[in-house]
């Protein structure tokens, strides 16, 4: 049986839970239903790339998670994805659409290129976030100084979210190139961005230094055991 739009709305109304939507809510995300379940339903659909198309356009935030779970992300333009990283302000859907969509399509450096300089400080975050991905996994041609030049003018009065995007690069720059660490640890240290981010026990802290230095100590601790 082929499953419409409306029956998946109403099947992600049902598995809609108001105590996940309150916690998901104070990260900005406007949902209540289980990732997991939402991959389940994912998995049964197969990839749809219409019925992915019909999903965002219902500006549902579950919704448009399933669409970029169904959808085939080189049948998008670049255009295309440029209109929807625009509309997509939930975190969640934010993440994913650059994550699952964008890192997969031929045309992600060219947007890389475009949104990092956005003034659409949202928008420059994705920008921010696929040079992270460019700095530990294909770095030549990256002027890596030159994007620490503007980390340290810039990043301190960003907004949250660009911010935090800004941060991952510094702290990606510092662990992947030794040449560059001690600068991105002391840019760190200046300007103190999320150095008393809460961090549960066990994991890493956001504050780059710590997190340059942690990461770094595990590699090292791997190579040794060896």
């Amino acid at each position: 049986m082929t499953e419409t739009v409306p029956d998946l709305m109403a099947e992600l109304a049902e598995l809609d839970d108001p105590r996940m939507r309150e916690v998901n809510e104070r990260h900005g995300d406007d949902h209540g239903v289980n990732l997991g379940k939402l991959r389940a339903i994912a998995k049964r659909l197969k990839t749809q790339h219409e019925l992915a198309l019909e999903l965002w356009a219902t500006d549902d935030t579950a919704a448009r998670l399933l669409a970029l779970l169904l959808c085939r992300p080189k049948a998008y333009s670049r255009d295309e994805l440029d209109r929807m990283l625009r509309e997509a302000r939930a975190p969640k859907v934010h993440d994913w659409l650059v994550g699952y969509v964008v890192k997969k399509h031929p045309e992600v450096e060219s947007l890389r290129e475009a949104w990092v300089h956005d003034a659409d400080a949202v928008v420059a975050s994705a920008g921010w976030a696929l040079t992270s991905e460019r700095v530990v996994k294909r770095p030549e041609g990256l002027d890596l100084d030159g994007l620490l030049d503007t980390i340290e003018a810039e990043m301190r009065g960003a907004p949250d979210r660009l911010q935090w995007a800004m941060n991952t690069c510094l702290a990606q720059i510092g662990i992947a190139h030794p040449e560059h660490r001690a600068r991105a640890i002391a840019i760190g240290q200046r300007l103190e961005v999320l150095k008393d981010y809460p961090t549960p026990p066990n994991c890493t802290s956001p504050f780059a230094p710590t997190w340059i230095e942690e990461i770094v100590r595990r590699q090292e601790a791997a190579l040794a055991a060896r």
